[in-house]
């Protein structure tokens, strides 16, 4: 059946069965590879994605849920001042060692900032807590959120 999908700010015909999960129709059908397969079960947050703004994991959400929503995937989160901020502190704080899990944690990192511009570190554990970094930068993930947060536009 075809979805009208309206990812990163372009509208896609997607013709797929409503139970696919976005995941798969953001990186192979549309062929924005920046979100992450981690875990297919939605523990790891790699495949973290934005819909209207609202961070979630697109490897459980069916394509069906999701068409009437704007999709925002890291491919385009620094277009908006937010997310350039985010992008900008995690290079500086030099957050990034593998760099697998980064899309998901800058897209989780960036919904959090949106509703709750200074969490304190309990806020930001708890938001974050849902996205496994395998290398262990959650130190410099938890300075990141904050460095951005201190440059609030």
């Amino acid at each position: 059946m075809p979805y009208a999908l309206n990812v990163n700010g372009k509208s896609y015909s997607v013709d797929v069965d409503g139970d696919i999960p976005l995941l798969w129709v953001v990186r192979d059908v549309i062929g924005l590879t920046g979100t992450k397969f981690g875990c297919g079960i939605a523990m790891c947050g790699a495949c973290t994605v934005h819909l209207s703004g609202q961070a979630v994991r697109s490897c459980i959400t069916p394509v069906e849920d999701a068409a009437n929503f704007d999709i925002t995937t890291i491919e385009a989160l620094g277009d908006a001042e937010l997310g350039a901020r985010v992008q900008k502190a995690w290079l500086e704080e030099e957050v990034v060692q593998c760099g697998y899990c980064q899309s998901g944690q800058i897209m989780s990192a960036a919904a959090l900032l949106a509703l709750n511009s200074k969490p304190t570190d309990e806020d930001i554990d708890s938001v974050m807590a849902g996205n496994i970094c395998r290398c262990g930068t959650y130190p410099r993930i938890r300075s990141a959120i904050k460095l951005a947060s201190s440059r609030e536009g």
